[in-house]
């Protein structure tokens, strides 16, 4: 197993595995808000592919935020793990995806100004994060890129856990993972430095590479 120093360093050996890429027209990259920005520049960059990012925020159980039950991305998708959502009542998933949809607007209208909708048409969309832990947020993340009209949608993260990446490999058409541990803890486990991504980071990045 490989501790990644930060997210630029994951986001090289990432790159290193979709050196494929190179060349192929009509690929984006698109980084996972907030954490897989940072590894999506890095891959963008070594694919010299445009970067853009997809909103999608995770729905955490109220008792304990980290653990999801689903996600939500734009244009209303939803995707739910019906096993764990269905500890909970329908006012408790009602709250919070009131909550979850207020943070989600909030963020698209800040990313987004100044930079025309999100149009994948006809393109290979590779969808990075810095890890999959339960793979919900991917999951979103892949009906929200088909809803686009990505005709390819490859997911890649640096570190995830076998079940995640088995759920995506049947949704996704290609799903590129450096490690995949058997005994898999936490994303935040497999990087020394796991700081969170603030709001002003990811206006940074897209500006720099705009």
């Amino acid at each position: 197993m490989t501790t990644y120093r930060d997210r630029a360093e994951a986001g090289r050996m990432l790159a290193d595995q979709l050196t494929a890429l190179i060349g192929e027209p009509d690929v984006t990259v698109l980084g996972l808000v907030r954490g897989g920005v940072p590894v999506a520049q890095v891959v963008a960059e070594r694919l010299d592919a445009p970067l853009d990012v997809l909103v999608i925020r995770k729905l955490g159980m109220p008792w304990a935020r980290e653990v999801a039950f689903g996600a939500l991305g734009p244009n209303d998708v939803q995707v739910l793990n019906e096993h764990v959502a269905s500890q909970l009542s329908p006012e408790d998933i009602a709250a919070t995806n009131r909550r979850e949809q207020a943070e989600l607007e909030r963020r698209e209208e800040l990313y987004r100004t100044g930079r025309p909708p999100l149009d994948l048409a006809g393109r290979t969309a590779v969808i990075v994060d810095d890890g999959l832990a339960t793979g919900a947020t991917a999951r979103a993340a892949v009906e929200v890129a088909r809803q686009l009209g990505a005709r390819r949608v490859i997911v890649a993260v640096p570190v995830g856990s076998r079940e995640a990446k088995q759920t995506l490999a049947a949704e996704a058409d290609q799903v590129v993972c450096v490690q995949c541990p058997s005994e898999f803890i936490a994303v935040s486990a497999y990087y020394e430095d796991f700081h969170e991504v603030e709001d002003e980071e990811v206006v940074q990045t897209l500006t720099a590479t705009a």
